[in-house]
């Protein structure tokens, strides 16, 4: 299963790759995410660097851990989920004196729990609330992006 949602935002990519790479401040933009918490001593996005993230939907909380896979300032951040669960990206790039922001996961199965699970999500419309969410995400990033700043 996969999922994606866009947005043209009127900042630049680098701002934007910075404020996505904040983990930390995830909780303020996603719905479902509540925070996140670099882990191991890391304190921004490197390839390899861990953090754990809260969520929340509905009465349903749980936490995951991720590991950066891309970090490439203003061009690329991603993750996965441990173990192997859903892959997490956000692309940036320029457009029209901003940038367009895409955001996509992917569930990447690793056994036979895991292919029912990619099979099951989309026939319960969980690629419809990822996309929902996703947009809501960029929606509330945009605010945040182009405030003005004093």
């Amino acid at each position: 299963m996969q999922a994606q949602a866009q947005l043209q935002i009127n900042a630049s990519p680098e701002r934007l790759w910075s404020m996505v790479g904040d983990v930390t401040r995830m909780g303020e933009w996603s719905p479902e995410t509540v925070g996140a918490t670099w882990l191991d001593g890391a304190t921004s996005p490197a390839v390899g660097a861990r953090f754990q993230g809260r969520n929340r939907r509905g009465p349903m909380q749980w936490t995951t851990t991720a590991t950066i896979t891309a970090a490439e300032p203003g061009r690329e951040l991603a993750f996965l989920i441990a173990p192997g669960s859903t892959a997490w990206r956000y692309r940036f790039e320029p457009s029209d004196g901003g940038t367009l922001v895409t955001e996509s996961c992917r569930v990447v199965p690793r056994d036979l729990l895991g292919r029912v699970l990619a099979d099951l999500l989309p026939r319960i419309g969980r690629r419809r609330d990822l996309e929902r969410g996703m947009q809501q995400t960029l929606e509330r990033l945009k605010v945040a992006a182009e405030a003005p700043t004093s």
